[in-house]
């Protein structure tokens, strides 16, 4: 084997490993908010962060800007100043409304046949 193979080799080696970018910082925040139950009615301030809904027949009322919402169950309502990054629905008769933001809205329960409303409604 000459030595110039060996060396070119790992030269390009060493080039590519440095040229691998740094992971993207994430967005979200810490303490996200968790309502989980049955039949809860809260009013909430988002903080940036995640809020996650979880349970039957919940209200939830989200001021200031969500990082993202994620709602689990049947009959939850969530309705929200802000949504920033994502809006995922899963489970039956879920609705979430938002009035600022551009989400990607992901309704993996109608992806399964059952109903959800996902809309963003007036200023």
């Amino acid at each position: 084997m000459k030595w110039t193979t060996a060396v070119g080799t790992l030269a390009v080696c060493a080039a590519t490993v440095v040229a691998v970018p740094a992971a993207p910082a994430a967005h979200a925040k810490n303490g996200d908010t968790h309502i989980t139950g049955q039949g809860v009615e809260t009013t909430i301030d988002c903080g940036d962060a995640t809020l996650f809904v979880n349970g039957t027949n919940n209200i939830v009322t989200a001021k200031g800007s969500c990082w993202a919402v994620t709602m689990m169950g049947t009959g939850n309502t969530v309705i929200a100043d802000t949504v920033v990054n994502d809006i995922t629905v899963y489970g039956y008769d879920g609705t979430v409304y938002f009035k600022n933001g551009d989400p990607v809205i992901w309704d993996r329960g109608r992806e399964l046949g059952m109903v959800n409303r996902i809309q963003r409604v007036g200023p």
